[in-house]
């Protein structure tokens, strides 16, 4: 019988679902400002980091919050004969874990390139060197914005919306920053906010300071990658002799099991 009932509920969860008369996606617009709070503070970077502009971080969170809300709705019909306090704690953990899986997922996938997503920037700024030569700081950043990483494309142009606005601050390289967490993009939008307060006078030199700058956290992030390439590959290498030698002795023990045996 309970299987009878649950396969009711479904069927009109989905019959209401598609006429319109139940709507998840209305339900999570109308309540947007709730679920944002459960956001993550760098899942706008993650998802920036895998995808560039191509995709909206936002249109991913709420595909998350729908699954995790049907995961929800679909444990409840499961537990609807037996409904507990219990039972309806454990269908809104599991439907939390569905949400978080994406998360946990697209975060990985940062950790797996983390090397070349931090070296972006770096090679980045390194790119506009001769635009800032010619230009100021902001005027080479909106000409170099068609040539940048995908990921960076829209933190720039909103840089460059802030600048142009009237703000002469470090704000608009900060915001930047904090929007794109990579290593050392607090130093790197500095030293860029700097170059664009000096004068002309001066600009060769700072250029000079600049670039030295950035050439150096390039390599920084090479001796970095090919230290933990090196650190993988040990690992690798100690797991083989451990099993080799594991296979071995177990070799061993049982040619002197059957030695004995005899």
């Amino acid at each position: 019988m309970q299987v009878e009932i649950i396969f009711i509920a479904i069927l009109i969860f989905i019959v209401m679902s598609y006429n319109g008369q139940l709507s998840i996606r209305d339900l999570i617009n109308d309540n947007l400002f709730i679920f944002r709070k459960l956001k993550e503070d760098d899942w706008d970077f993650y998802v920036r980091a895998k995808y560039g502009d191509s995709v909206s971080p936002d249109a991913i969170f709420i595909k998350r919050v729908r699954n995790g809300l049907m995961v929800i709705v679909v444990s409840l019909f499961f537990f609807l004969n037996d409904l507990s306090a219990i039972k309806i704690l454990v269908a809104f953990v599991l439907g939390f874990l569905i949400y978080k899986m994406d998360y946990m997922n697209i975060k990985s996938y940062y950790k797996r390139h983390i090397f070349v997503i931090d070296s972006m920037l770096p090679y980045y700024l390194k790119g506009i060197e001769i635009l800032i030569q010619h230009y100021t700081v902001p005027v080479a950043i909106g000409k170099s914005v068609d040539d940048a990483p995908d990921i960076f494309k829209d933190g720039l142009h909103e840089m460059i919306n802030e600048i142009n606005a009237g703000d002469d601050s470090i704000n608009p390289y900060m915001n930047f920053a904090k929007k794109y967490p990579v290593r050392d993009s607090m130093r790197m939008m500095r030293l860029l906010y700097r170059l664009s307060l000096g004068s002309q006078e001066r600009k060769q030199e700072q250029m000079i300071m600049f670039s030295r700058t950035i050439s150096n956290l390039q390599q920084k992030a090479r001796e970095t990658k090919y230290k933990n390439r090196l650190d993988k590959m040990e690992s690798k290498t100690m797991s083989m002799l451990v099993s080799t030698g594991a296979g071995v002795m177990v070799l061993l023990v049982l040619a002197v099991m059957q030695m004995i045996s005899f």
